[in-house]
Order: C-alpha cells, then sequence, then structure tokens
C-alpha cells in the first residue's frame, strides 16, 4: 500500500514539473504581482518635442509602480523596482495617490532649489498650509483623475494662496485659485453681494482646470500653461512671438517673463519635490485620508450661518471654511444653492433641519429711504452701527442713499448682540508707499484688545485681515498713520517691500 502511494506521489509531482516548464521566464520582472499596475493614467498628449508617455491603458487611473515619474526630457532612466511599503502610513493616504500621478516634465533651474530650501526652512507655514488643505485636496484630485490631468497640479493653491479660500491679493484676486475679477466673469464665476463664486471651493476648482487645459491645449505644454495661468495668455503669447522673431528657444526657462511667473513655476516644482520625498527635505507630511471629505445638500430659501453650523453640529468657523463664498451672515438660497457640508454631518443636518420648526433666519431685507440714515436703523433695530456696516459690507465708498438695501436684525431676533460669523471681508489695500506693523497674536488676546492697543477701530482691523477666531502665533497687519504710531513691544516693522 505505502508502495503505491509512493508511486502516485511521484507521478503527480512529475506533472507538475512538467506544466512550470511551459511557464515562460524573464529575469527582468520583478514578479506577477507588478503586472496589474504596469499601465499609465491617460493624460493629455504631450508636444513632440517630449519622448511619449508610457503606454496607456484605460482601465487603470494609476501610472504603473516601476514607472519614473517626472523623467527630464530625453533622458533615459532605468526603471526602479517598487519601493517597499510603509506599514506604518495608512493604506489609503490621499498623498500616495498625488504621488502616482505625477506626470509633468521636471524643471530644471536653480530658483527650484531656492525655493525648497525656502519651504522646508518654514515647517510650521508649510504645517499649516497641509492642515488648510485636508480640506479640499480629495476634491481636486478626484476632478484632476476625471479628466485626466497631471496631479502636480493640486499643489497650484499652495502656490496661490497656501490653501487659504479667503486669500485676496492687491490685484483682487480671490480664493485657492485667486481668480481676478474680470477672468472670474470670463469663467462663470457669479461675484454678487450675497456671494462670490471665485472663493466657493467647488466652482472655483472647476473654473480653475477648465482653465489650466485650455492653456495646454494652446500651448502643448504644461509649464507654458501655468505662466500663462500667472501672467495671462496674452502676456505669454507675445514673449513666444518674440523669442521666435530672434530665433531663440520657446520654451518656459527661456522666454522673458516677469520675476513672478519666473519664480512661479519653480515654486510648484519645489513642492511636487518635497511631495514626492518629503523625507529628503525634512518635513512631515500628515497622511490624509483617501476618501471625500465634504458632500453637498441643497439650500434652503433662506438660513442664518450660525444656524446652519448648529443643523450640521459644527463650528462656525468650519462650515465657513467649506462655504468660503459666502459675504453675508446670512445664506440666500436662490444666490447659494448648495451648501458645502462635512460628509459625515449631512445626516445631522437634515434631521435638525426638518424638526426645526421657527423662522430659519434672523435677518431680514430692507430698502431704505428718504430720511433713513445708518444710525437712525442701528438703534432701532439694536445694532452697533459699526457691526450693521460690516454685515452689510458698507465702507467708506459705499454710497448709502434712499433705495439701497440691506440686512437688518428681523423683529424680536437677538442677531445684533451675537457676534457676527467671520465671512470674508475685502481688506482695504492702503497704498504701496506706507508700512505696516506685524503684530503676533499671544494667548488670550482678542480682537478688541488688539485694535485698542494699536489705537485703530476694529472695523479697520477686521478688514486688513482674514479675521476668523484668533489663534495664537497669528499675525495680523496692522495700519495706522505716522502722527499715531507707537511701536508696541513684540511687534515687527513691515517695509513697504514686503507686504
Amino acid at each position: 500500500m505505502i508502495n503505491r502511494y509512493i508511486r502516485l506521489l511521484s507521478a503527480a509531482c512529475s506533472v507538475l514539473a512538467a506544466a512550470c516548464s511551459q511557464v515562460p521566464w524573464d529575469s527582468s520582472q520583478d514578479g506577477a504581482a507588478v503586472a496589474p499596475a504596469q499601465q499609465a493614467t491617460n493624460f493629455p498628449p504631450f508636444p513632440v518635442s517630449i519622448p511619449p508617455a508610457p503606454a496607456v491603458s484605460p482601465a487603470a487611473p494609476r501610472p504603473a509602480l516601476g514607472t519614473v515619474l517626472g523623467a527630464k526630457a530625453g533622458e533615459a532612466k532605468d526603471v526602479e523596482p517598487p519601493r517597499a511599503v510603509d506599514l506604518s502610513r495608512p493604506a489609503d493616504d490621499l498623498w500616495d495617490r498625488i504621488r502616482a500621478g505625477f506626470a509633468m516634465e521636471d524643471l530644471d533651474s536653480p530658483l527650484v532649489g531656492v525655493r525648497e530650501r525656502w519651504y522646508a526652512g518654514q515647517p510650521d507655514y508649510v504645517k499649516r498650509m497641509v492642515e488648510r488643505s485636508k480640506l479640499y485636496l480629495f476634491y481636486i484630485v478626484e476632478e484632476l483623475e476625471r479628466r485626466g490631468m497631471p496631479t502636480e497640479i493640486a499643489l497650484l493653491p499652495m502656490v496661490e494662496s497656501a490653501f487659504n479660500p479667503m486669500a485676496y491679493s492687491r490685484s483682487h484676486a480671490s480664493g485657492l485659485w485667486q481668480f481676478i475679477p474680470s477672468t472670474g466673469k470670463r469663467h462663470q464665476l457669479t461675484q454678487n453681494w450675497w456671494a462670490d463664486e471665485r472663493r466657493d471651493v467647488i466652482a472655483s476648482t472647476n473654473a480653475a482646470l477648465d482653465y489650466l487645459q485650455a492653456l495646454y491645449d494652446l500651448y502643448g505644454d504644461w509649464h507654458l500653461a501655468l505662466a500663462s495661468y500667472n501672467f495671462g495668455e496674452n502676456g505669454v503669447a507675445r514673449a513666444i512671438e518674440k523669442n521666435k522673431s530672434r530665433g531663440l528657444p520657446t520654451d518656459y526657462l527661456n522666454l522673458k517673463i516677469p520675476p513672478e511667473t519666473r519664480g512661479y513655476v519653480p515654486k510648484l516644482q519645489a513642492l511636487k519635490n518635497i511631495v514626492a520625498n518629503p523625507e529628503a527635505f525634512g518635513v512631515t507630511l500628515e497622511p490624509i485620508p483617501n476618501e471625500p471629505y465634504f458632500a453637498t445638500v441643497p439650500t434652503p430659501s433662506a438660513i442664518d450661518i450660525r444656524l446652519a453650523a448648529q443643523f450640521a453640529e459644527m463650528s462656525v468657523e468650519d462650515l465657513i471654511a467649506l462655504n468660503p463664498a459666502i459675504n453675508r451672515p446670512m445664506i440666500s438660497g436662490p444666490h447659494t444653492q448648495s451648501l458645502v457640508l462635512p460628509a459625515d454631518r449631512l445626516d445631522n443636518f437634515q434631521r435638525n433641519l426638518e424638526a426645526y420648526d421657527r423662522p430659519l433666519t434672523s435677518w431680514q431685507a430692507y430698502t431704505m429711504k428718504h430720511g433713513d440714515t445708518l444710525d437712525k436703523l442701528a438703534a432701532k433695530h439694536g445694532i452697533a452701527v459699526a457691526k450693521l456696516k460690516l454685515a452689510n459690507g458698507i465702507n467708506s465708498r459705499t454710497k448709502v442713499r434712499p433705495g439701497f438695501e440691506l440686512l437688518l436684525p428681523a423683529k424680536g431676533s437677538s442677531v445684533g448682540a451675537e457676534p457676527l460669523p467671520a465671512v470674508f471681508r475685502q481688506p482695504a489695500i492702503p497704498p504701496r508707499r506706507g508700512g505696516g506693523t506685524i503684530h503676533i497674536v499671544r494667548k488670550g488676546e482678542t480682537v478688541y484688545g488688539i485694535a485698542k492697543r494699536y489705537h485703530v477701530n476694529t472695523d479697520s482691523l477686521l478688514r486688513w485681515n482674514h479675521v476668523g477666531v484668533l489663534t495664537t502665533g497669528q499675525r495680523l497687519i496692522i495700519y495706522r498713520s505716522p502722527a499715531k504710531s507707537r511701536k508696541p513691544t513684540g511687534s515687527i516693522r513691515l517695509s513697504s517691500a514686503q507686504k
């Protein structure tokens, strides 16, 4: 019996050996585990001067594990074996997904190293920027992959706004993607008294990606597309024509462009390099879950920001961070049709909204008549004049006269005695020749206390800075006339060139 089993086992081994001999073996392959990943994202075709991208398969959303991303044009590199998986990192880290989608040609410029050293030397700045990005990055990456665009573009808001949706520049550019008013209108971003879609996370992202793709289609080169996004397509087109007429190269590095644009793409390349290998720069990138952070719900016809936050069981500041386009303390449904909320708060919002049986807003619209003044209306409705102006975006240039529409506290509401939500307030941009003082916020300080210390009013302080909740270490800029200027201890003088 034993001999019979031995004979059977010997026959089985012979069959198995014969079968294995039919399997082709290529010593250059790392194994079957690599094969499914050897496909690349379907990015738009590059110009003929750039080597063709790896073979594309529409079924796979990621580049091959062994593909060298960002290799310089014309430079041959051996494919490196897949890196060992770091089990200390979540498997669904969004940074890994971003790295896998890098597809732009690397920029070889000394300015890249300058910016690398700058970012690496500002760990607190990078940490704050990354912390803000956690709310928006997943949506941006999803849109880039859906359109087949390089994921380096997901880092562009770090260059434009440091992922601050309230960022506002001297050229009146606003939002994560820094659209100026005219370009925003060209891309159907509504800008009115109620809201400014240049700061809307979803609308501005879609407009920015549409614009960048159109610029790439125009030039067939991402570096030129990015330069055009910063400088304008007409400016870059003129620089290209000038070089053509002189027989000079027309790539990004050889164009005569303003210093700001000259340093623009190197900033993005430096960030790409840091994200690709943060350890090499001594930078720590906190993992970001590879899942949607927010979702949208239809906005009621009108609702207070504070009440919307209460329904979602979140802070007002966090609600505004997801809905930074809102200009007023009340959300108007016709002007803001969707409310952006954390994905895990939608059920809370709907449940609390359905159970609420009182008015959804404590404000009412009012049209000024002959004999009305802001002082009289403020006293009648129990609200300070400065707060009434702030709620309605009224400044020294606003013409307040009969027919002017504004929001007033509704009868019986206590909204006039409550702090206003920290929605966007356009800062008063002072003349370039003037200087400013930087105040570093200390523990326990308030907006009122800081304004009093520097002999300025709180309205001005709020307009100069995108102030929500003060945090220790926050930097506030303060402008005063020379006659009132007294330098308190612990402040830093800011020259006009530093602003």
